[in-house]
């Protein structure tokens, strides 16, 4: 492993990763121009502390300030963690660079995706700028892990995209829960933490709006069969549900009463908060908006033959239903109906072999509207 002094060696490292996940950088000087990757710090929310142990008193500005030591790791760990996430989306999402349904799918997968590099970059500037040995450790071995060996450190950012409906169904609901974690870390006690979260998540929004307006389009288009449509809404939901981590989390309490990770609308939050489910409340809240999205999906598909919200218990490797078989509708199914179950409502290789052959065609999703 290289030895990385400044942040100038970092982005030769980084360079080098571009290469070994097979990037062409002409794909994105074609489609964007000469986009170039930077740090971008935005206004704080407010100077103060927002919640916990130290409300009110000035926000950190220098690691060295956080009064703790156990804080300083939490926050370093929050950095490691959200950083590891947007250099594994591009990991997952490479092979889509190669084909697009339109000029519109190649701008706006190029968009997300060198967007997506520039909030691991963003993260990355923080561990060498304010982390020393530590951080420049970390911020290398962040781009020595891989998705395509499973060495992310969320599994599901181990998870192949495959196709351009596993891409939108993707970016409707782990983007959108990407969106929370960033509003959570907007409110962080940490100053350069905090200043950091406007600009990407102002990216953000572009990344779960072409999530939301690509499976609309294929909905519009009606050629994809509804019930395979439904299977990528199925994976990818329950998915992100399990990223808000546990229910009842031992982090998140301390990471909120020490004033570093808030709840999503922290500044608009007028009763106290229920440390005790804080990952819980966020979860729900994420699931409540996710549902309305696919209100307005089905607001689209012509005839009586819907799209279904997946019940929150549905497939969950984390938290409170971990493991347990809960299907679709919420039922708990003995362990012969939960695999037959599970068969037949998450995508397998029939359906995958059914969309090779409908993505051929060139209208399996409608034009984006003017």
């Amino acid at each position: 492993m290289a030895r990385i002094r400044t942040f100038e060696d970092w982005v030769e490292v980084c360079r080098q990763w571009q290469k070994d996940i097979d990037v062409d950088p002409e794909v994105f000087e074609r489609t964007l121009g000469d986009y170039q990757l930077e740090a971008k710090y935005g206004e704080l929310k407010s100077d103060e502390i927002e919640f916990g142990e130290f409300v009110g008193g000035r926000k950190w500005e220098k690691v060295l300030e956080i009064p703790d030591q156990r804080m300083r790791d939490a926050v370093l760990n929050m950095i490691i963690y959200q950083g590891d996430t947007e250099f594994a989306s591009n990991e997952q999402q490479k092979l889509l660079l190669r084909y697009a349904p339109s000029e519109y799918d190649l701008y706006s997968i190029c968009r997300v995706f060198i967007e997506e590099t520039r909030h691991g970059y963003q993260m990355c500037h923080l561990l060498i700028n304010h982390f020393g040995n530590d951080g420049r450790i970390e911020a290398e071995k962040m781009l020595m892990r891989r998705a395509d060996q499973g060495t992310r450190l969320l599994n599901a950012f181990n998870t192949p995209v495959k196709h351009w409906l596993d891409l939108f169904a993707y970016q409707n609901y782990m983007d959108r829960d990407g969106k929370y974690q960033l509003q959570m870390l907007s409110h962080s006690g940490f100053a350069p933490l905090s200043r950091s979260m406007g600009p990407m998540l102002r990216e953000e929004s572009f990344h779960l709006g072409t999530g939301v307006t690509g499976l609309k389009r294929v909905a519009k288009a009606g050629v994809i069969p509804i019930d395979i449509q439904q299977k990528f809404h199925n994976k990818w939901l329950s998915g992100s549900l399990d990223l808000f981590g546990n229910d009842h989390s031992s982090s998140a309490v301390w990471a909120y009463l020490w004033g570093i990770k808030g709840r999503p609308e922290e500044d608009k939050e007028k009763d106290p908060a229920n440390v005790e489910l804080l990952n819980d409340y966020a979860r729900r809240a994420y699931y409540e908006e996710c549902r309305k999205i696919l209100d307005q999906i089905n607001a689209i598909i012509p005839g009586e033959e819907k799209l279904y919200m997946p019940d929150i218990r549905f497939n969950r490797k984390i938290g409170e239903f971990a493991g347990k078989r809960h299907a679709v509708d919420g039922r708990i199914l003995d362990s012969d109906e939960y695999e037959k179950h599970i068969a037949a409502v998450l995508p397998g290789p029939d359906d995958e072999a059914a969309l090779a052959e409908i993505m051929k065609r060139n209208d399996w999703v409608a034009p984006k509207a003017a």
